[in-house]
């Protein structure tokens, strides 16, 4: 663990399969920081969700709005440093939105929802550092092939490209703070050392940029 000035919000953003959650575990043990994981084992809409998306999208995204809006008041209310798995503007900006286009959420509840985020968004403030994980999708395939998570196998390579397509748009136009982006096709940084120790090498870079 490094010493670090201190920050309140580190956050991982990605496509599924991107490997946020692993770089959330390896990143918060080098630097001493607590992890607000993304809620999948006790979501209880999730395997639903990829069984038939018409007519559980609303619900999932609401939970998901409401968890991460409660982690995020958590964050700012507390004292330590959270890294945090995905964040609240991806729902919004990606997925609520990319449902919506596929037919597979209502205009009615799509309005709905950004009304809720952006009532909900007002009263928080975006994380210090952004790290958005860019990954192509034989290499979000082959993650998701190999953590076997049995709801993803019905995950369609069109609905992976579509989300690829809005997180592309959403990150070249991110101005809420400081980012940095970091391409996974070549990094290997479960298995590899040297990989993770350049990521970490370039967070620490983005820390200390920050004060």
């Amino acid at each position: 663990m490094e010493l670090i000035p201190q920050i309140k919000h580190v956050a991982i953003a990605g496509n599924i399969g991107a490997g946020k959650t692993t770089l959330c575990s390896q990143l918060a043990k080098q630097f001493g920081w607590q992890v607000h994981y993304e809620s999948t084992d006790d979501n209880p809409y999730l395997v639903d969700f990829y069984t038939d998306m018409r007519r559980w999208s609303f619900n999932l995204q609401i939970y998901f709005l409401h968890t991460r809006y409660n982690q995020i008041m958590q964050i700012l209310n507390g004292d330590v440093t959270v890294i945090q798995d995905r964040t609240i503007y991806e729902d919004a900006n990606i997925f609520a939105p990319n449902l919506h286009d596929m037919g597979l959420m209502t205009g009615r509840d799509f309005n709905n929802y950004i009304s809720l985020f952006n009532s909900m968004t007002a009263y928080i403030q975006p994380p210090d550092l952004l790290i958005y994980l860019k990954a192509s999708i034989p290499t979000l395939v082959d993650h998701i092939q190999t953590r076997g998570r049995e709801y993803e196998g019905s995950i369609s390579i069109d609905y992976l490209k579509k989300l690829n397509e809005r997180y592309e748009n959403w990150i070249n136009q991110y101005t809420f703070g400081r980012l940095l982006i970091i391409s996974t096709d070549d990094l290997d940084f479960v298995n590899k050392q040297e990989d993770l120790g350049s990521i970490i090498q370039s967070v620490r870079t983005q820390l200390h940029g920050l004060f």
